[in-house]
């Protein structure tokens, strides 16, 4: 009787060459000579099979974050913290990737959630000259790992779109070695760099965008350590789509001849949605037993998240924000959802919830947990310096846990209980912070050139401290 399914695929070579065959070894063992299988070993340490027909994104990544010794800050199983693709799920629903898979942009976007370094490229953007280089230094290092999505068509292979990652380079013969995370289906190979170059160079019929290859590494420091985009939300698209396009043309008035009048188109029509956009990066903990402290670590990330808060008030920009906020609070109704006055006691509740959520594995089940109190409070830490906590204690199930969030703090006003308002993280500085990650496109439908320099001025990059950099142009990269 035979049985239902598939074992396995054979794998068409030529144009590909089998990993284990005697040619792939031969292959393996003079690109290992001229040191273009450094990042092979990292590699194949966490080599994985797929566990899902559609997760070859999320198993690639996984795959290449535990290569990169990256922490996921959030445990697996038992204890461990881990990368796996039940993880990966930040920016798009696990459920809609397995019956739809995940685009090139989404996988990028999961890789900056995890805390690693991406740098995407397209086919058109990028030549294969460039593809090439970038395999070389990747397959020469253990720091960098390169991800490659492509259409299995020119190699000959069964199905569509698929992604991987590189595991090796053999220049005399120009040749890349696939690690295909769908080994139930195919083997590791090697294939010609050119045809894998044709393979990226086609059309996600899901996108409408062409394929291509990421690059990643670690960062430095931590991602967005302050505010992140919520890819995951429903309102990404037509926030996105407002910025990037709609606001060029809202732009085109004759009447805009101020930089109060630039940022009111931009604010005025913002979707109201906007808000479940941007994010706040919030640090949740489980309250120990016994006194309150703060660990080395956390004083220490709360310390960089309030010198990037502190980097964010001294800009102009900030200043000419908060102005237009000042006014607009008053006179313009759309903007009031970003006018109104934050209260850190509710921003706590709603946040130890979702740490409660977090630390019981149960994402997705906000209704079940209920904050019943919250404490604002201020820690003593080396020094004398004060740290700001808001602890909670939240019920589920008959019964109760205390958490704590711990909130960073600039020093724009004196950092004391009786004064935390507005030192916090708010609505100046998330609308700041998402000015100046906008592509520079954003503005070209100014037509006053004094002005156009003025706004250039106010969002420059270049000008800004090296951490404020890291922190914003991770935004849009994906």
């Amino acid at each position: 009787m035979a049985l239902a399914g598939l074992y396995r695929r054979v794998l068409p070579s030529p144009p590909a060459i089998e990993f284990s065959s005697s040619d792939g070894k031969q292959l393996f063992s003079e690109a290992l000579q001229s040191g273009t299988m450094e990042g092979f070993f990292k590699l194949i340490s966490y080599f994985q099979t797929q566990s899902e027909p559609a997760y070859c994104g999320l198993a690639s990544l996984s795959m290449v974050l535990n290569a990169l010794a990256i922490d996921p800050g959030r445990k697996w199983k038992g204890p461990w913290r881990w990368f796996d693709e039940s993880m990966l799920d930040c920016c798009e629903p696990l459920e809609k990737v397995k019956k739809e898979g995940i685009t090139f942009g989404k996988v990028a976007c999961l890789g900056h959630c995890a805390g690693a370094k991406v740098e995407t490229f397209r086919t058109n953007q990028s030549t294969i000259d460039d593809f090439r280089k970038h395999v070389v230094t990747c397959t020469a290092s253990e720091d960098y790992h390169l991800i490659t999505s492509y259409h299995r068509a020119p190699f000959k292979q069964t199905g569509s779109g698929h992604f991987s990652p590189i595991g090796g380079y053999h220049a005399g013969r120009d040749m890349a070695l696939i690690l295909d995370v769908a080994r139930f289906k195919y083997p590791p190979h090697w294939v010609p760099l050119t045809l894998l170059w044709e393979a990226m160079d086609t059309t996600d019929e899901a996108t409408g965008h062409q394929r291509g290859f990421m690059l990643i590494s670690r960062r430095h420091i931590p991602p967005s350590l302050l505010y992140t985009l919520s890819c995951n939300h429903e309102s990404w698209v037509g926030t996105a789509k407002y910025l990037i396009e709609d606001v060029p043309v809202l732009l085109k008035s004759e009447d805009i001849d101020d930089v109060q009048k630039v940022l009111s188109v931009v604010f005025t029509s913002l979707p109201t949605s906007a808000e479940d956009f941007i994010k706040w990066v919030a640090e949740v903990r489980r309250q120990e037993e016994g006194a309150q402290s703060l660990s080395k670590e956390e004083k220490a990330r709360l310390d960089a998240k309030g010198e990037i808060l502190q980097l964010v008030h001294e800009t102009q920009l900030f200043k000419c924000v908060t102005e237009w906020l000042s006014l607009a609070s008053f006179c313009c109704r759309n903007a009031s959802s970003f006018c109104k006055k934050e209260n850190l006691s509710d921003i706590g509740a709603n946040v130890c919830c979702q740490g409660a959520e977090i630390f019981a594995q149960r994402v997705g089940a906000s209704g079940k947990y209920c904050c019943r109190e919250t404490c604002v409070q201020c820690l003593k830490v080396n020094g004398g310096q004060l740290k700001t906590l808001v602890s909670g204690t939240v019920m589920t199930d008959g019964s109760e846990q205390g958490f704590d969030m711990l909130v960073p703090v600039s020093q724009t006003k004196p950092e004391c209980c009786n004064d935390i308002v507005g030192t916090h993280p708010t609505s100046n500085d998330v609308l700041t912070v998402l000015l100046l990650a906008l592509p520079p496109s954003t503005w070209s439908g100014i037509s006053d050139k004094k002005l156009l320099e003025e706004i250039q001025t106010l969002l420059s990059v270049e000008k800004l401290p090296v951490m404020l950099q890291d922190e914003e142009l991770v935004w849009f990269q994906s």
